[in-house]
């Protein structure tokens, strides 16, 4: 216990009760007044039972986040190791040895790393942070006060939890530059923690190769969240064509040419990411079977459509539509459009794999969506697979914002009539 005490109003901390991580501003009765922002404080209900012990800061509406129910527990440096390693031996176990450390040679040398999410924030009971692992390097995001304090603890504890794997870290990067930190009263940064490295990183993930631009790279760098999903796509795209909406930096379009797809259209708005496509492309000696758009998707498919373009398989994997309640509405008709215009470049018995990467778009909103968008094609729908992000990035149900990745993999046939 910290000796701060934060006492909630009657009948609140039902996120807390829900075995959820936040309180939030308009939940708390008192508090003692030489708390400053950052502190560690004990969370009190209003008949004075303990809650919890989380850190505070005045400026976020998230005005505590939970790091611990445990009343004796001290939050020392041990007890950041400890859910470090713990972080870590979930993701050895559920991916196992290749997918999170790598490949070994016979005297068990590291011959190729592994390239994962290491630590997802709440999910992983270390709120505001998040850190991936690119080969050897790491790529920190923290976007809460508290954590921030924390930081450069917890990477020292992982460095040293993954060297007894016979992982040497060689260089970490910071990217916490989202706009969210403000709302923490936090600067946005975008720096090396420690020695300075190339931060263009090579890493393997399903055989296929990339070069990753931790540094200015969408997010981390990479979306490390559609690993198995990209390898489920494959196994449709042998002798096809394929168009790959939302390529960023290719990933989904080269699972396709390993996969066996005679031709690859890549397509992206930016031209940042379709370089770094064809980069890959070169990488992996792709350049025959793939060629690139560079373009909005909402105005490029109508145009395809119209010069009689039609594809054995079809990706969309954009951004998410929203990342607020308040935006929801336009969201779907985003989606409803792109899954309605992608559906018509299918060919009949073609395939189409959908996405959304926002959390505010549930998975029964989504599917309603999509639901929608093939009456409005005039196609059914043959579901092939439902998967959601990759365990490296793991679910807690009492924390809704952790789920967020909804993938598709549809047969498009088309309606049939009496």
């Amino acid at each position: 216990m910290t000796g701060k005490s934060v006492h909630l109003k009657k009948g609140e901390g039902r996120i807390l009760r829900a075995n959820g991580f936040w309180v939030y501003d308009n939940e708390i009765a008192s508090l003692d007044e030489n708390i400053k922002d950052g502190d560690l404080v004990d969370i009190y209900s209003n008949t004075g039972f303990f809650m919890g012990t989380g850190f505070y800061n005045s400026k976020s509406k998230i005005r505590i986040r939970l790091m611990t129910r445990n009343k004796d527990a001290v939050i020392d440096r041990a007890f950041l190791k400890k859910r470090v390693a713990d972080a870590w031996n979930y993701r050895k176990a559920v991916m196992g040895e290749e997918d999170s450390i790598g490949k070994r040679d016979a005297s068990g040398k590291i011959i190729e790393h592994a390239s994962c999410r290491v630590v997802f924030g709440e999910a992983d009971f270390l709120p505001g942070i998040t850190i991936d692992k690119y080969s050897d390097v790491l790529v920190v995001e923290s976007l809460a006060l508290g954590i921030d304090l924390m930081k450069e603890d917890i990477v020292d504890c992982l460095k040293e939890v993954l060297a007894e794997d016979g992982i040497n870290i060689k260089g970490v990067y910071e990217r916490s530059d989202a706009k969210v930190r403000e709302k923490e009263g936090l600067p946005r940064v975008k720096d090396f923690i420690g020695d300075e490295f190339d931060t263009n990183v090579n890493i393997v993930e399903n055989g296929v190769k990339y070069c990753v631009d931790v540094a200015e790279g969408q997010k981390t760098g990479f979306f490390l969240d559609q690993k198995y999903n990209r390898l489920a796509v494959r196994k449709v795209c042998r002798n096809a064509s394929v168009l790959d909406c939302c390529t960023h930096t290719g990933a989904f379009a080269l699972n396709a040419v390993a996969g066996g797809a005679s031709q690859v259209t890549a397509l992206d708005a930016s031209e940042d990411g379709i370089a770094m496509a064809k980069k890959n492309a070169e990488l992996n000696g792709f350049t025959d079977r793939m060629d690139f758009l560079t373009g909005d998707m909402f105005e490029l498919l109508p145009e395809l459509y119209e010069k009689g373009k039609r594809y054995d398989v079809v990706i969309l994997d954009p951004p998410a539509f929203t990342k607020s309640r308040a935006s929801i509405k336009k969201a779907v008709t985003g989606y409803k459009e792109v899954n309605m215009r992608g559906m018509h470049l299918v060919k009949p018995g073609g395939f189409l794999v959908t996405c959304s990467c926002s959390h505010f778009m549930d998975p029964e909103l989504f599917a309603d969506t999509i639901g929608k968008a093939a009456h409005d094609a005039k196609v059914v729908l043959r579901q092939v697979e439902f998967k959601t992000q990759s365990p490296d990035h793991p679910i807690v149900w009492a924390d809704s914002d952790s789920y967020y990745l909804k993938f598709y993999l549809f047969q498009v046939l088309p309606a049939f009539e009496d």
